[in-house]
């Protein structure tokens, strides 16, 4: 089989590889497509990487769609179309096959489109944290203000979200015009172009001078979560969701800012072992009725020949939501 390997720094191979051989409480999945997440650039180009070289075949790879060729446990019949959401340290969805965990394989909806619902695997992270930041049974949106920093396809599933909640004022900002588009498409009520606008400033002007009741940081920056405590109002809520900027982390974001506006902060993460992988089938069903769009990030897509190419294209933000096909795209 052909699997995408991790032979260097910010450098994939596509070799050949034997088919694994599923061990007990494992599901060998023929893969169909992956999607390129934002902690496979930083494991890629950023130094997160920080075991010996090559990596495993098809990793980093945790965002993947494919078919059931043999659940020794019986867990899963074969030919069953499925969602796979590895935790990202075993996860190997880069390749034409993959072992994963049964507990980490969902069955599609009948009929489903299958790249389509691969944007369940990130949406299904962004349902988790925004129930973490935004607790729906203890606090009411209405006459709220949620504020998103980042309108990448995270960001924009955020947006997407908040709308849905009822919050009564979104605004999103961004370092794209097409992005920030998307977003007001999905209900932003104001938009943001950094870095000619403020967030902060822009955030205070639309609140009162107040801030907003929720911020949510979806960029992976330091300045940006820093940028989210300044918007905030004072006992309001500061969502993190963006990837460490570094793999050590110096300490440079602003405890005295948290200290003076003691807002409640949400670090998000492992949204793969939640039980029952409840926010990934929430997700599913969002998608299956239509409740939230992803016809934005159904392109671009790469074979995985061009695997490569497709995480530096990912890198430079050239595109949407990229995706690397193991099958023929159409197919």
């Amino acid at each position: 089989m052909r699997a995408a390997r991790l032979v260097g720094p910010g450098k994939l191979e596509v070799t050949e590889e034997p088919v694994p051989t599923p061990q007990p409480g494992e599901v060998l999945v023929r893969s169909r497509r992956a999607s390129i997440c934002g902690s496979d650039l930083h494991i890629v180009f950023d130094g997160f990487y920080r075991n010996e070289f090559p990596g495993p075949p098809g990793f980093p790879g945790h965002e993947g769609v494919g078919v059931v060729e043999d659940a020794p446990g019986g867990e899963l019949a074969p030919g069953t179309a499925v969602l796979a959401v590895p935790n990202p340290p075993v996860a190997r969805c880069y390749a034409d096959y993959q072992c994963v965990p049964a507990g980490s394989l969902l069955p599609l909806p009948e009929g489903g489109d299958p790249d389509r619902l691969l944007l369940a695997q990130q949406l299904g992270t962004v349902v988790f944290a925004f129930r973490r930041h935004w607790p729906a049974g203890q606090l009411d949106a209405t006459g709220r203000t949620v504020a998103v920093c980042g309108t990448g396809s995270a960001g924009l599933f955020f947006v997407q979200l908040a709308r849905r909640a009822g919050f009564s004022q979104v605004i999103a900002a961004d370092l794209a015009p097409g992005r920030l588009d998307l977003a007001r498409r999905f209900g932003a009520d104001v938009t943001v172009q950094a870095p000619g606008e403020s967030f902060v400033e822009a955030v205070l002007d639309h609140t009162g001078g107040q801030g907003a009741d929720l911020v949510i940081e979806a960029v992976g920056l330091d300045a940006t979560r820093v940028a989210c405590l300044q918007a905030v109002r004072r006992n309001g809520r500061v969502g993190y969701f963006g990837f460490p900027e570094r793999p050590v982390d110096d300490g440079t974001w602003s405890y005295a800012e948290a200290w003076r506006k003691t807002p409640s902060i949400e670090v998000t993460n492992g949204t793969q072992l939640e039980p029952g992988l409840t926010a990934f089938r929430e997700a599913l069903a969002l998608i299956g009725d239509g409740s939230v769009d992803v016809e934005p990030f159904l392109e671009p897509v790469y074979p995985l020949d061009d695997v490569q190419q497709a995480f530096e294209a990912a890198y430079d933000h050239a595109g949407g939501k990229i995706a690397v096909a193991m099958s023929p795209v159409g197919s």
